[in-house]
């Protein structure tokens, strides 16, 4: 298994920012995806956080992502809209529809905001959390390339295609619940080959339909709990994709075969404020006694106790965010090494090998 390091998250923040101005992107994108990048790894989702680096700092510096993005809003209701990303980087793109949408949720009560072409945005739990923060609940999904074998089928169509959800609470931290229509996510199985770990034989086959426990064998993403997953990541795809006008299904465009592409990938933030259904205290109150009633339920054998959805990645952030971020060696040579990428992701399939 590699070597883990623990980082203190400024400094994370610092080596990944810098290495990503390297690459090409400005200085204010580069803090935004640094910020987003430190917040999925302080919260143990290390499959969207540093491990990403390499392959981002490639797609900038072969032009697949646009580096000076004309991003636009388009007011098409009195609670939606559109944003225009021009293809910017992910995460600096999602962030300015998420600020659309909060202000018009604010506004007018709820909001449902798309935002089209974008390139791979990262963990949309930092989203929802960012508006439940702002005492909104807050829905978001996005689609991804196909790599996903359908239930019943033998060749992939759908992506991973992620949803979450947020809630705010009475104290601490929002609820938030994030998670891939599939049994993990594609990023799982990055951090898997990353620190040389085999994976379960539920999460994905091989070329030739088989289970496998080797990452880096995998051809095929297997559907959370067969045909419900299968419609989830439907569905996510058809609101976050079709509504757009985007490419949908098999049509997605692939995270490796040509880096100099754009990927005119969409995202979708459904946001309500609750204030307008009930008064906001006794909201909260009802979450934070919601998750006090499952902390009090009897474990079952083998478990320590009932975490609400989520919880445990909230627990490793407020550890990780003082003790340090895990971060295996190789990844952190290449963070300190004045390497910009390894140029080793173009050009690839679907899971990056050849």
């Amino acid at each position: 298994m590699e070597e883990t390091i623990k980082v203190q998250p400024a400094r994370l923040h610092e080596l990944i920012q810098e290495k990503l101005i390297k690459a090409g992107l400005k200085k204010e994108q580069a803090d935004t995806v640094a910020k987003h990048l430190v917040f999925a790894d302080a919260c143990g989702i290390h499959s969207h956080g540093a491990v990403r680096v390499d392959y981002y700092a490639e797609r900038i510096s072969k032009g697949g992502v646009t580096i000076d993005p004309e991003i636009t809003f388009e007011k098409t209701g009195e609670s939606t809209g559109i944003v225009h990303g021009d293809n910017g980087v992910g995460q600096y793109v999602a962030l300015r529809g998420l600020d659309y949408a909060m202000d018009m949720a604010k506004e007018s009560g709820a909001a449902i905001v798309g935002v089209k072409r974008m390139s791979h945005s990262g963990a949309l739990s930092y989203y929802v959390k960012r508006a439940a923060e702002e005492n909104l609940i807050a829905i978001s999904m996005c689609q991804s390339d196909p790599m996903v074998v359908p239930f019943g089928g033998s060749e992939n169509y759908f992506g991973t295609n992620p949803i979450a959800f947020a809630v705010p609470r009475e104290n601490g931290a929002p609820v938030v619940f994030d998670m891939a229509t599939t049994v993990q996510a594609w990023g799982k199985i990055l951090d898997a080959r990353s620190k040389n770990q085999d994976i379960p034989d539920n999460w994905a086959v091989d070329s030739e339909g088989h289970p496998t426990t080797n990452p880096h064998d995998v051809h095929g993403l297997l559907p959370l709990a067969g045909p419900k997953g299968f419609g989830l990541m439907m569905m996510v795809d058809v609101l976050s994709g079709m509504l757009l006008g985007l490419p949908f299904g098999k049509n997605v465009s692939s995270m490796y075969s040509d880096l100099t592409e754009k990927r005119n990938l969409g995202q979708l933030f459904i946001l309500i404020d609750p204030t307008r259904f009930t008064d906001l205290p006794s909201f909260k109150h009802s979450v934070e006694t919601m998750v006090e009633e499952l902390h009090t339920i009897a474990p079952a054998i083998g478990f320590q106790q009932v975490y609400y959805p989520g919880e445990t990645n909230q627990i490793k952030y407020d550890t990780y965010m003082t003790e340090g971020i895990p971060v295996t060696k190789n990844i952190m040579d290449y963070l300190e090494s004045d390497t910009v990428h390894f140029n080793q992701y173009g050009g690839t399939g679907s899971f990056a090998t050849s």
